[in-house]
Order: structure tokens, then sequence, then C-alpha cells
């Protein structure tokens, strides 16, 4: 069964992919013979979305701990809905504003999905948060 929990690490996990499409996608000098070092020049949107790429392969793990430990502590199963579905949607919007050039939107984003991460841990360990 395909619950929000586990969708949500689906859709994270699958979420790196779409900056590095962004970033090499229909670029005609797009070296994929040496695509790390092409990246590392390239400068405007496709900078962005490469740094994009990276930060939402550096966030999944945090997020997919606190799921996972969230599940495995049986943490309230609605209040997990709602954090997983919150945390998909701000780094969904921070993609979005990476790739658009949004900085400070970007920050106030990623902030809040950091929140959701932390709550996931402070739950687990037994301490209820509104939401």
């Amino acid at each position: 069964m395909l619950t929000i929990p586990i969708a949500s690490l689906l859709i994270m996990a699958v979420m790196p992919l779409v900056g590095a499409a962004a970033a090499k996608w229909g670029f005609e000098s797009y070296d994929n013979h040496n695509p790390r070092a092409w990246l590392a020049q390239q400068t405007g949107f496709r900078a962005r979305a490469n740094a994009a790429q990276a930060n939402s392969l550096e966030a999944f793990p945090f997020f997919a701990i606190g799921v996972l430990l969230a599940i495995w502590t049986h943490v309230d199963p609605v209040w997990l809905d709602r954090i997983c579905v919150a945390f998909v949607v701000f780094r969904g919007i921070y993609m979005w504003a990476y790739l658009t050039d949004r900085a400070s939107l970007r920050s106030t984003v990623w902030a809040l999905a950091y929140l959701c991460c932390i709550s996931l841990f402070v739950t687990s360990m037994g301490v209820s948060l509104p939401l």
C-alpha cells in the first residue's frame, strides 16, 4: 500500500532529477563524458538548476530518516501525512524558486522544509507539536 509518507519519499527521491534535467536538457555543448566538469563551468539558470539538484540530494537523507523514524515510533498518521505533504510542497516551491532566481522565497521555503524534518524527529521522541 502506497501511503502518503512512502509516496513522499518516492517523490523526494526523484526530485533531484528535475534539477539535473533542467541543468542539462537541450544544451548543445553538454558533455556527457565529463558532466561534472561541464556543470561546474555553467552560470545562470543552469548553475542554479545544478545547485537545486545538489541541495535536493542533500535534503533527502534527513527527510527520509525522519519519515522512517516517525513510522517506526508510531507518530500520529494524520500528523505525519500533513508534515510529509508540507515538506514535498515546500521542496517543490524551493526547486521552482531556485530555477526562477527567487532567492528570498527559496531561503524561506528551505527553512520551512527544514522545520518539517526537525518536527519529524521531535515528534518521534514523543513530543506533541501543534499543526
